[in-house]
């Protein structure tokens, strides 16, 4: 196939390939150029405030209102059932309404969630401004990555995914990190600082949508939002993105499936992990101040992780990676549960990190790379990741309720859970590969 010239050959600094005369293409380039930058800088906003807010969510109710490991396990489930249900329907309002719609709506909601928090005085109206929290950022993350996914080459599929995890790693490890000290010295700083970088990201997303009313990707499904020579383009851009693509359809499906049930069940350690470290801060004798210090390590790994799956694609379908990653979770999950010292603590975030890193990124990545509606499929990555937060959780409350007298139980209970995971890894390959292990 012979591909159009373009101001730059084929392709633009991006990866999106080039179909129109340079005359023409040059401003939408530009325009592109910038607004994806934008894309960029909202998402790692989001990142910060969203971190800072529900990962110090449970030392907050630890500090106010006495919750221990059962009654923050419990929080984390309910968190992850909202976070489950309805990223998978804003998913697909996006896809509808538009995403810059879907973007204010969300925002808005978080602003007034957050702005509500100062003035709470109970454990149940805290309660309810994380569930109206949760609503408002499930229609902030399918969008996003729509938004910097759309009409891309698998090489600058490959490009953008890596910059949106490092962006939303990176700020969010500094959260974790910093957000300890934060709360250590201002308990309302858990709802005033997020709020105000929300207003700012709803303010930046309503210039955005200014500069770009004609050019920026809305509704791509159906060219909803773009005027008929624009729609026309990012289709053509993006069946030719999929034309270029050398991945057999059945084989990325399957990926598709085994990272789609890869995810989720990272998401069960990760978030019981995150709900039960006030718990593991204070058996080790850590402030709250050194447990954001010593226990963010693993977002830092994390961070590493994405850096190095962005710069080099080897890892894209192969198996031995994605299942690499997904022992090595199981086995850092108990270690950091279960640490005796900090030591083992440290050593055990680093693998755990790094192995977060590659199952998120294969779902991330195998979800935009197959089908047109990114917002949707988005939404469906962001409903697996609420599954992992809300089943989790869900189970160690379970067991800590039911068997009180094991303090462990929790820790033992997903450990099974994260077991059943791995056998149903396993069934999706072998019978992709004709039941081959190999």
């Amino acid at each position: 196939m012979v591909l159009p010239e373009g101001p730059r050959g084929s392709y633009d600094s991006f990866g999106t390939p080039a179909l129109i005369s340079p005359e023409s293409l040059s401003p939408i380039i530009l325009s592109q150029r910038q607004l994806k930058s934008g894309y960029f800088v909202i998402e790692g906003l989001n990142s910060f405030a969203t971190v800072y807010y529900f990962y110090y969510l449970y030392f907050f109710m630890q500090k106010g209102f006495g919750f221990g490991n059962k009654a923050n396990l419990a929080l984390a489930a309910l968190s992850g059932a909202i976070y489950m249900a309805g990223s998978w329907w804003a998913g697909k309002f996006a896809q509808r309404f538009g995403y810059f719609v879907a973007l204010k709506i969300g925002f808005a909601i978080m602003i007034a969630a957050l702005a509500a928090g100062p003035h709470m005085h109970s454990a149940r109206a805290h309660v309810l401004v994380m569930a109206a929290t949760v609503m408002g950022m499930c229609f902030t993350w399918p969008t996003l990555e729509a938004l910097v996914s759309q009409g891309e080459t698998p090489a600058g599929l490959q490009r953008m995914v890596g910059i949106y995890n490092v962006v939303w790693a990176g700020t969010g490890a500094f959260a974790y990190f910093t957000g300890g000290a934060m709360l250590d010295n201002y308990l309302q700083s858990l709802f005033y600082v997020p709020m105000t970088i929300v207003m700012v990201q709803l303010g930046l997303t309503s210039w955005l949508e200014a500069q770009a009313p004609s050019s920026s990707v809305l509704k791509i499904a159906d060219g909803g939002g773009l005027n008929p020579s624009a729609a026309i383009e990012a289709r053509a851009q993006t069946a030719l993105a999929a034309e270029l693509n050398p991945r057999p359809i059945a084989k990325a499906k399957m990926f598709l499936r085994l990272a789609w049930l890869a995810n989720p069940f990272a998401y069960i350690a990760l978030n019981t992990v995150i709900a039960l470290i006030p718990g593991v801060a204070k058996h080790l004798g850590l402030s709250t101040m050194l447990a954001g210090f010593f226990c963010s390590l693993w977002c830092f790994a994390r961070l590493a992780s994405f850096l190095a799956l962005w710069t080099w694609a080897g890892w894209h379908y192969r198996f031995r990676w994605l299942l690499a990653a997904y022992v090595g979770l199981m086995a850092t999950f108990v270690l950091i549960l279960l640490a005796p010292n900090l030591i083992v603590l440290l050593a055990a975030q680093i693998v755990f990190g790094l192995a977060l890193g590659v199952i998120y990124s294969s779902s991330l990545f195998y979800s935009m790379d197959l089908g047109e509606a990114k917002s949707e499929h988005g939404g469906i990555h962001e409903a697996a990741i609420g599954f992992g937060n809300f089943a989790g959780p869900a189970l160690g409350a379970a067991s800590l309720h039911f068997l009180p007298q094991y303090a462990n139980g929790g820790a033992l209970a997903v450990s099974v859970l994260l077991l059943l995971g791995l056998g149903g890894i396993i069934g999706i390959w072998k019978k992709g590969k004709g039941g081959q292990l190999v």
